[in-house]
């Protein structure tokens, strides 16, 4: 697939200035950072310091990003949506690197739509405070990392990968726009990194599912299949929650009540979705919170709300087709519905695996490897297929 832009354009970057507001932000939030660094150890999460193998890099992509972001609020992208906002690179040059915002104002665009401030994106992913990085149970070589106040994302990605993603960018912001409530994460950018003249890095953003995450208990990644989906859980006594798997969760429940015929009917719309764009292996991230007393029901603490995940003017056939629903009035909200008893976290995340050739020869070996058995490497419309089953047969 050729890469999706026409060519760079490259600009020397500015770094945040030490008494910049990021800055000053950083350093009035070191002191909360360390009281909740216990909090952090018992959900896995460990800072980026600099005794970290991963710190240069991570200082890196933070003063990058900080140049990144100061570019779109310096030319916010004004009128309709262009080909162009999905096609531009553009190539900041730092002292001893170089970050690439690929397709930036198209995702600029998206963060607006979902209400975020280029301003809090900015000091959330600056040098305000370290990164974090969490154990992961996945078995792909990329790095996880998230920001210092756990809202955002970041993954490495392969090349290849990239280059799925923005191909298929513009059909994802048109089905966000239609159906504002989806289940998909939300990306919210995509940049590559280059030391020296060392090869590029890629890696994406996108907002946390797992988000305000204090108070979470349980945390699952669910494939709807048995191969490879176990994981063994944390000694007894350990202050590590892991991220589990389908196998994890036998015998447990998802408790929506009312909610639970628009989960199901929205898993459906965004399955078809990722179908149409021949994509599979993906994941429906899971995470259990248990309510206070004053979070139950569907009383005061819920609003009704009509944000549009990107704005635009919707026919009246697409908006009886929208799926609304109830909203917790709560960070994060299109990631979280509420049950009786229990709050829980919900995103479909790693949307970017394509049934080519390489998956359908991985296909048939594990067809051979496993017989009788489900595997995560299928054709879109089984695997979408199968993970609506398992949402069904796992919710009341």
């Amino acid at each position: 697939m050729p890469a999706p832009s026409p060519g760079p354009r490259e600009v020397l970057a500015s770094s945040p200035e030490p008494g910049s507001r990021a800055a000053a932000a950083g350093s009035s939030c070191r002191g909360l950072l360390w009281h909740l660094q216990d909090k952090r150890l018992r959900l896995g999460l460990f800072d980026i310091d600099p005794g970290h193998k991963l710190h240069q890099m991570t200082c890196m992509m933070q003063a990058g990003l900080w140049a990144a972001t100061q570019v779109s609020m310096d030319h916010p992208p004004t009128g309709p949506p262009t080909e162009e906002d999905f096609s531009q690179v553009l190539t900041q040059v730092h002292e001893g690197f170089e970050l690439g915002t690929l397709a930036g104002p198209a995702f600029a665009r998206l963060r607006r739509s979902l209400g975020l401030a280029d301003e809090d994106y900015q000091a959330a992913l600056g040098p305000g405070g370290p990164y974090l990085q969490f154990l992961s149970t996945s078995k792909s070589k990329a790095s996880f990392f998230l920001s210092h106040d756990q809202r955002f994302f970041l993954k490495t990605q392969r090349r290849r990968e990239v280059q799925v993603l923005l191909a298929h960018l513009p059909r994802y912001v048109q089905h966000l726009q239609r159906h504002p409530h989806s289940l998909l994460a939300r990306l919210l950018g995509v940049h590559s990194l280059r030391v020296a003249q060392g090869k590029k890095k890629y890696f994406i953003i996108m907002q946390s599912v797992f988000f305000p995450a204090g108070r979470i208990s349980e945390r699952y990644d669910i494939k709807g299949c048995e191969v490879s989906r176990w994981v063994d859980p944390a000694p007894e006594g350990s202050p590590i929650v892991l991220v589990l798997k389908d196998l994890n969760f036998e015998g447990k429940t998802i408790n929506l009540g009312p909610q639970r015929s628009w989960f199901l009917r929205q898993m459906e719309l965004d399955t078809a979705f990722l179908r149409e764009l021949n994509m599979t292996d993906y994941s429906l991230l899971v995470a259990f919170q248990q309510l206070h007393e004053d979070e139950k029901g569907l009383g005061s603490s819920l609003i009704f709300r009509t944000v549009r995940s990107v704005r635009g003017i919707q026919s009246p056939e697409e908006s009886g087709a929208q799926n609304r629903r109830l909203l917790p009035d709560a960070p994060n909200a299109l990631h979280i519905v509420d049950g009786p008893e229990q709050r829980y976290f919900l995103g479909l995340v790693d949307l970017v695996t394509v049934y080519g050739l390489r998956k359908r020869l991985e296909h048939l070996w594990k067809t051979l490897r496993y017989p009788g058995r489900t595997f995560s490497t299928v054709s879109p419309a089984c695997y979408a297929r199968r993970l609506c089953q398992w949402a069904e047969a796992h919710t009341e």
